[in-house]
């Protein structure tokens, strides 16, 4: 979801609390940095796939044009031969002379995170594609509709950047687009509706049966602003616990209060139906576990990154009961509107209920390194 996912926007916890504002690096990208203990904790195949998709944007761009000025100008072309030397090393049996991670940390150049002076970790955050039931008719059960982006705002996307769109209140509440013809699906419940504007994209499960990927297709241009922010400067929830689980328990006990909670988050994202999703930024399928949305102002497009934090684990009843080591490549294939500056990354954990209690918890510090081909004379 180009711009906002989550990202796009986008997204879970840490991205309702809107704790990430603008913050390009504040120091010179450093020199590579010694290859850290390089392990891969999800399967090969999954790997593969999100390399392959990547490569799958990558062939459209041309090759000389540039995807990210840290740590140097890092062309298309530099992407591309990374990943494709990446598979191949993937690729090669394990009798070839040590095992592939190992051979990754000889052949490529590790680029830890450009952070401001003082500071060593990233945070990272996650979100996921929910399951959500819908109709394609308005019914007396159905009563929220979904909307397309209205013809008058395309084409003038630097006049609704400015925030020339309508409201989420103009929308939501006045009905500005009621019965125009914008409407795309209908949903039972209004709470799944905004949540489905956080994280950027849904699967509707149709009353007529049918599975069908929800996309981002473009936003009013308005301002993102986290309602668990606000909850937490009304003194209504505290940081430390604040979770996406913890959002919508409040939101069912004061059900009065959420139409104005809602407003205040005055970005409307607009969607369209398609055939294949989750998209991210890039216009091409998110691979649960290897995609990432980062701040594509530092980070180049499409590239190989490692990360190295810990993540939620959840009980049965949807309970957070401790964490495990997280340590894995990912490909930056998303953006989002509340992951900006080069200590945010925001994990894509997949679809469905389980992703969600897994994402809703996910807020943990972290290292996190771009990945680059290192020069073949180096090795030879």
């Amino acid at each position: 979801m180009p711009g906002l996912r989550v990202s796009a926007a986008v997204f879970a916890a840490l991205q309702l609390l809107g704790g990430c504002r603008p913050t390009p690096p504040e120091v010179p990208a450093p020199p590579p940095a010694p290859p850290p203990e390089v392990r891969d904790d999800h399967g090969a195949q999954s790997l593969r796939a999100a390399v392959a998709e990547s490569l799958r944007f990558l062939r459209k761009v041309p090759g000389g044009r540039p995807l990210g000025h840290w740590p140097r100008r890092v062309t298309a072309e530099d992407v591309r031969s990374s990943l494709t030397e990446f598979l191949a090393l993937l690729d090669q049996p394990p009798d070839s002379g040590g095992d592939w991670p190992h051979r990754v940390a000889e052949r490529f150049d590790f680029f830890p995170a450009p952070l401001s002076a003082g500071r060593r970790d990233v945070l990272f955050t996650a979100y996921y594609q929910p399951v959500i039931d819908a109709s394609p008719v308005e019914t007396a059960d159905y009563r929220y509709p979904v909307y397309r982006e209205p013809d008058e705002l395309r084409g003038r996307r630097g006049r609704a950047r400015k925030g020339a769109g309508y409201s989420r209140r103009d929308i939501d509440v006045l009905g500005s687009l009621k019965g125009r013809g914008y409407e795309i699906a209908w949903l039972r419940d209004p709470v799944d509706r905004f949540f489905l504007h956080i994280q950027g994209s849904g699967l509707l499960r149709m009353t007529d049966g049918r599975e069908v990927p929800l996309n981002f297709a473009a936003t009013n241009g308005r301002r993102y602003t986290s309602i668990g922010k606000v909850l937490i400067d009304r003194g209504k929830l505290d940081r430390e616990s604040m979770s996406m689980q913890r959002i919508r328990a409040w939101l069912a006990e004061f059900p009065g209060e959420r139409e104005a909670l809602f407003a205040r988050n005055e970005r409307y994202v607009f969607f369209r139906l398609g055939e294949e999703g989750p998209l991210g930024s890039l216009g091409v399928p998110l691979t649960a576990g290897r995609s990432a949305a980062t701040d594509h102002r530092v980070y180049p497009k499409g590239a190989l990154l490692f990360v190295e934090t810990r993540t939620p684990v959840v009980g049965e009843q949807g309970e957070l009961t401790g964490s495990r080591p997280f340590g894995r490549f990912v490909l930056n294939q998303d953006a989002g509107a509340a992951i900006r500056g080069p200590a945010r990354v925001d994990l894509y954990f997949g679809t469905g209920d389980e992703a969600g209690a897994q994402a809703g918890y996910m807020k943990s510090t972290g290292r996190l390194y771009l990945l680059l081909k290192r020069d073949r004379a180096r090795f030879n």
